[in-house]
């Protein structure tokens, strides 16, 4: 059963601050020095923060703050599965993407009578499967977890926001589904984390804000576990190609980025 069987729910779920891929990818790091608008330094990340019981009618709710972008990350527990895993004794996740009508400098319109424009359905299908990764759905009984990610600002980033934030609301509401013993064990396997890298005016550099996305050659997002291991590498060159050496620099970014996006989350759960 859970924690009180023998088995004990670390607090988030072991992540020490120390990246177990650090000699692979941050020891390898190259010496940039663009200066950007803001005054960050390539490998900087804005300002990040997870605000836990943002809202009080979810098991899990988190405001994520990527510096101006905010989300709104709720995890929902709901009775029953979907029709091809009924009876299987396994649980599911599910995930929603929106972005409000005032979220960006010019109002967006609502999606309406059940149609979603093709950007929130690619996000919300890579927000399910980032953290499908990292749950085992077998320790789960027949219930499923919707997370809703909702874009209450936007200033770039707005993916990665909701994948990082969502996690820490996920772990709440697995927390909620331990403390009612309806899960066979601690679902979670790692933690998950997600940031942007770009190449911008030559050079690569970590969490790009709205002003550097628009102008980027290269506008790549990175989703990686606790353990190092990547679950999705999303990237294209939108202006001038990327070689492979700014692809490494990249990666090795995006790694040192989501380190610090690890530690933010481990905070805000031992906070």
């Amino acid at each position: 059963m859970g924690p009180g069987a023998g088995q004990q729910r670390p607090p988030s779920l072991g992540w020490s601050g120390q990246n177990p891929h650090k000699s692979r990818f941050l020891g390898t790091r190259r010496q940039l020095t663009m200066e950007r608008h803001d005054g960050r330094t390539p490998q900087e990340t804005r300002e990040i923060s997870f605000q836990r019981g943002f809202t009080d009618r979810s098991q899990g709710s988190v405001l994520a703050c990527f510096g101006d972008t905010r989300v709104l990350c709720t995890a929902t527990v709901t009775e029953g599965v979907p029709h091809f895993l009924k009876g299987k004794g396994r649980g599911w996740l599910a995930a929603e993407y929106s972005m409000l009508p005032s979220s960006t400098s010019t109002r967006k319109s609502r999606d309406r009578n059940g149609r979603v424009d093709g950007r929130s359905v690619e996000i919300q299908r890579l927000i399910g499967r980032s953290l499908r990764a990292v749950v085992d759905l077998s320790q789960m009984t027949e219930r499923t977890v919707w997370v809703d990610c909702d874009v209450l600002q936007a200033d770039g980033g707005t993916r990665t926001a909701a994948i990082s934030g969502a996690y820490v609301a996920l772990h709440d509401a697995m927390t909620w589904m331990d403390e009612k013993r309806v899960v066979r064990g601690w679902p979670l396997k790692a933690q998950l984390g997600a940031v942007s890298v770009g190449v911008l005016d030559g050079t690569p550099i970590c969490d790009l804000d709205y002003s550097e996305d628009s102008q980027a050659d290269t506008d790549m997002n990175i989703v990686m576990t606790s353990v190092g291991a990547f679950v999705e590498v999303q990237g294209s060159a939108e202006g001038a190609p990327f070689d492979r050496e700014q692809l490494d620099t990249m990666l090795e970014l995006g790694a040192g980025g989501i380190a610090h996006i690890f530690a933010q989350q481990t905070a805000a759960l031992e906070g």
